[in-house]
């Protein structure tokens, strides 16, 4: 199997962190304006067939049992590269001894030529050693050159499968959807109901809403929703890493340390839209049993010690951010990725907490106060 040497370059990483947010948000809300569902997608079973067709996972989506023959050269595959992988200290270990073996024959040459003392005889020993390393070196190479021819074979049967599904694919799936049609047209949809309940010990700020607090909360919704597609990026990547380290014995130097950056940057910048969807935790054994306004007082109180929190992480990430611009700062790893944006993030994040936080307090002022109680209670 060929080796892949692919390293993520750096303009793609942060290019990908901004752009597949923006395409995955239009791709929900175009599926989400549609009335009708089809059945079976072109688009997902091709990306099943592109991301994970080695598994049949495409024919899986089709609920056609062909995807079972994929399974076994996969496991082929694997298993081919496992062995490879223990005979490859063998190759290695017996390359090092035949070269070694190879220095000592010329020297003994050299010495030869001018006629030491001794010299043929060491030479005659010189070469005899250095063709029982070369027999072992043959021997292993011998070894590994079949494990490699067999993993091809596999690999190359497996792709040959592949790519006649890749034609196949828009037949399959047009069969496929005229049978759920039919199946769907016998059987009548049976309506599931919706379950409701937004608990008991929930902030009662979530049920008030202000022209201004509502600007706020939409800030930090679209942010929210725009860092969480993130997610699915890392999906992607460690697929690639798994691929690459097991299938192609080629393990990357870029995979984790591009996703624990990138989720340090979603956990600071969804902070605030967990806040405005009272996800936090939170120890309610008392609190649940406040009544609406005393949950409302109980925030209040608690929100100098918030601010204090956040006005801290919002002013050191500030600086850390500062700094890491002003001196370019970057990992010391190989793949040498910039910090600054990373540590952007830090502010940034404090200031949509700090905003909800400002929104969340307004909102229990008008509890407590008692403003706008019944038009908030009517609106909830």
């Amino acid at each position: 199997m060929p080796n892949l040497d692919f390293v993520l370059p750096l303009w793609l990483y942060w290019s990908g962190l901004a752009v597949f947010p923006l395409v995955a948000m239009y791709l929900v809300r175009r599926e989400r304006q549609r009335e009708e569902r089809t059945g079976p997608s072109l688009f997902i079973a091709y990306l099943f067939w592109l991301t994970a067709g080695y598994l049949g996972i495409h024919r899986f989506y089709l609920r056609s049992a062909w995807g079972f023959a994929f399974i076994p050269l996969f496991l082929a595959i694997v298993y081919c590269n496992t062995q490879v992988r223990e005979v490859r200290d063998e190759h290695s270990r017996t390359f090092a001894e035949l070269q070694h073996a190879q220095t000592e024959v010329n020297r003994s040459r050299v010495e030869a030529k001018d006629n030491a003392p001794g010299s043929a005889e060491v030479l005659k020993h010189d070469e005899a050693v250095f063709a029982e390393k070369k027999a072992a070196f043959d021997a292993a190479s011998a070894v590994t050159d079949r494990w490699n021819l067999v993993t091809s074979s596999v690999a190359a049967l497996l792709a040959v499968m592949l790519l006649a599904d890749a034609v196949l694919l828009p037949g399959l799936l047009r069969r496929r959807r005229a049978l759920e049609a039919s199946r769907a047209a016998r059987s009548p949809e049976l309506e599931i109901p919706v379950i409701n309940d937004p608990g008991v010990g929930g902030a009662p700020s979530t049920r008030v809403r202000t022209r201004f607090t509502d600007w706020i909360e939409r800030i930090n919704v679209v942010a929210g929703e725009y860092v969480a597609y993130w997610a699915i990026i890392a999906v992607f990547v460690y697929y690639y890493e798994v691929l690459a380290r097991y299938i192609f014995n080629s393990p990357t130097n870029w995979v984790h340390e591009s996703m624990f950056l990138m989720f340090g940057m979603q956990y600071m910048l969804c902070g605030a839209y967990a806040y405005y969807e009272d996800q936090h935790v939170r120890v309610d054994v008392v609190y649940s049993r406040f009544s609406t306004r005393g949950k409302a007082l109980a925030d209040i109180v608690t929100s100098v010690f918030f601010f204090i929190f956040v006005g801290v992480i919002f002013w050191t990430g500030l600086r850390f951010a500062t700094d890491a611009i002003g001196m370019n700062e970057m990992s010391f790893t190989e793949w040498a990725v910039q910090y600054w944006p990373v540590k952007l993030t830090i502010p940034v994040g404090a200031g949509l907490l700090l905003l909800q936080g400002l929104a969340k307090l307004i909102k229990d002022i008008l509890i407590v106060t008692g403003a706008q109680a019944a038009a908030a209670a009517g609106e909830a």
